[in-house]
């Protein structure tokens, strides 16, 4: 992995969690990849909201932050339909916003134990 690629990807990272701060999103995580072989992405960054209506404002967030900013639109993006858990694949890095139960039970923190977990604060720091 170039440097290069890395710094890109921990941008975009950033921008993602940004994008989750603006609406409140609950308990983001950041889930570094990056040794893990075989990992599908670099990061996994995971949040949720307290009702669909805000699992949908923060994955919209997220897209409008990471497009104002990087120029980035996700590869591709599921579940917008229920609003239940919502991906934008950015290919680097991946962000999940769940509507709480839903994060608790596919639990990806715990899938992915044995990479780094990075707990973020939830609000924007001026």
């Amino acid at each position: 992995m170039t440097n290069k690629k890395t710094g890109a990807s921990t941008l975009l990272k950033e921008e993602v969690i940004k994008g989750m701060q603006e609406l409140k999103a609950q308990d983001i995580v950041c889930i570094d990849l990056r040794s893990i072989p075989g990992a599908v992405s670099d990061y996994f960054v995971i949040c949720h909201g307290e009702s669909s209506t805000q699992v949908e404002a923060i994955a919209k967030s997220v897209y409008d932050i990471v497009l104002q900013d990087t120029g980035e639109k996700p590869w591709h993006q599921e579940g917008k339909q229920n609003a239940e858990w919502i991906l934008l694949d950015y290919v680097d890095v991946v962000a999940h916003v769940f509507y709480k139960d839903a994060r608790e039970f596919y639990n990806i923190e715990g899938l992915w134990g044995d990479a780094g977990i990075e707990k973020i604060e939830e609000t924007i720091e001026n």
